[in-house]
Formats: structure tokens, sequence, C-alpha cells
């Protein structure tokens, strides 16, 4: 089942509908969408890898679900745009990952929903928006089952670990908050080696702050306009960098953070902390492609 129109302006959002409810997402995509003017696209892909006699019964059975599935998901992102831009949809047959690395190559953004998981569950599960993200360059965004915009502060925050190195993200992060007339506030975590923990002289844990605040400045004098250091609020805090993202996505509209470049043949794509935001954040989680995208940060 496909249907294809033509997005108002640029490449298409394209929103995953999995099993379960993705209301969050759908709310998040639509919102984005209209305010670009772009098109919205629903996938929902269909992994048929059932064996034995009755084989093709269970595939007929998911297929009908399927539709079914789909199309309540459409009937409500349609509801969201209220005719502002053409809502396309798509069923597939395929890995989710698989079929939304193929549909996201020339999307504008990848929108996905995540569920909170057990303690457990984390251990045997990762995320589909870690496996699309290490696959593609535009924009994914992972939005937290439950989330809604009310009580949000205008705020997008940027999650930099390295200054010199985090271009993109400040990039992504201020486009986003110009786009939304929201104001951009970049977090920054560090922490001592254990061994040094109550140790170090308070004087000396303020220059090495001071020392990166001001790296940090450099960095949004570079990527951005001569207002964009000025306007930011920079926040340098001691402590985990996951426990700190966490903690600043909770009054946020969206946080931005970075992912590993995408083209490294081996290795973790995503990242230790990365995953460790998308399973706990409170907001919208945008993560970041190391080198730009001709459709990515132009909201």
């Amino acid at each position: 089942m496909t249907e294809q129109l033509t997005a108002t302006r640029g490449p298409r959002i394209v929103v995953g509908v999995g099993p379960e409810d993705v209301e969050s997402a759908l709310a998040f995509a639509a919102a984005e969408a209209v305010r670009a003017g772009c098109g919205l696209h629903l996938l929902h892909a269909l992994d048929l890898a059932p064996a034995g006699p009755e084989a093709w019964l269970v595939a007929a059975d998911l297929q009908a679900w399927g539709v079914e599935h789909l199309a309540d998901a459409v009937k409500r992102a349609e509801g969201l745009v209220d005719g502002a831009v053409p809502v396309t949809h798509e069923l597939v047959r395929g890995t989710a990952v698989g079929s939304l690395v193929e549909a996201g190559r020339s999307a504008r953004m990848v929108v996905l929903e995540h569920r909170h998981l057990s303690r457990l569950s984390r251990i045997v599960n990762r995320t589909v928006a870690g496996g699309v993200a290490a696959h593609l360059r535009v924009p994914v965004v992972a939005v937290p089952s439950g989330w809604r915009p009310d009580g949000a502060q205008r705020v997008v925050v940027a999650g930099v670990d390295v200054p010199e190195r985090s271009d993109e993200v400040l990039r992504a992060a201020l486009a986003e908050a110009h786009a939304r007339g929201a104001q951009l506030r970049v977090v920054h975590a560090w922490s001592l080696p254990r061994p040094y923990e109550g140790v170090t002289r308070a004087e000396e844990v303020g220059r090495w702050s001071d020392s990166v605040r001001a790296e940090v400045l450099s960095a949004l004098d570079r990527v951005g306009d001569l207002s964009a250091a000025t306007d930011a609020e920079v926040r340098i805090e001691q402590g985990r960098a996951a426990d700190c993202l966490v903690r600043a996505s909770l009054d946020a509209e969206l946080l931005v953070i970075g992912r590993h470049d995408p083209l490294v043949p081996i290795g973790s794509h995503v990242g230790p902390i990365a995953r460790a935001v998308l399973r706990e954040s409170g907001c919208p989680v945008l993560l970041a492609t190391p080198r730009s995208h001709p459709a990515a940060y132009h909201p």
C-alpha cells in the first residue's frame, strides 16, 4: 500500500509507525511538518519471518493488521495537520530499521517513538532510533512515549562534549532554536577521575570550568552569527554527561546531541552517552548528523 503525493516544500518528514502507539511521535512530526511546510510520510514495516506450513496464514493476518494500524495512524496524522500539508503513507515488508533507513535517505527528518524499557529489557534491546541513526545522515528524532509539549519551556538544549568537534550539534541546535523562537541552552558536563574526586581545589575547578566555557563560546561564534554566543545560555556542569543531559531535558522542548560518523564501517555509531540519553530523556531527542546533509538544519 503506497501513496505518493508532492510535498509543498522540500523533503518530507518520515514517521516510523511501529506496532505500539505512536501518538507522541505523530504529534511532534505533524507540528514539524506544518512549521516547515513539507510533507508528512508514515511508514509501517512488516517483518514477516514466520516458518512452517501455516506461515502464509500468519503473514495474511499481520498484513491485515498492518493495514488497519497504519490507516488509524494516517487518520490521526491528517487530523493533526488539518490539511496544511500532505500526508502520505506506505506499508512495506522488511525490518523496521532497514525500511526506515531506505525511506529516510531522501527525507528531511526521521521521527520515531521511543518507549521507556525496563532495566532488563535495556540489556537485550537496542533502540530502533539508534539503528536508524547509525546509517543515515539526516536528523533522527526519538520522541518519548507520553511526551506532550504542554509545560515545556521554549528551550532547545544542545549537549556538547568536545567543543571544537561539536559544530554540527551546535549548528543544528541553533537552527532549531531560531525556527522555534526558543532560547538555546548549551550543556557541557565533565567529571574528575575517581582518585581526584574530593581533593581538587575549588579554584582549580573554577579555572577548568571557565576554560571550557570559553571554548564553548568560541565554538558558538564559529558556527553561528555574532549574537549566538551572547544569546545562548551556557552551563558547565560537573557530573556524568548522560545524567546532566537527561536533567536538562526535563523542562526543554528539544534536546540535540551528536552521534558518531555514520561512514565509519565498524563500532558504535550512536555512542554510550547517546544511548543512555535516548533511554531516559524527558523530551524529544534529535540525533544530529556528524556531517551536514543538504536537507538538514533548515527548519
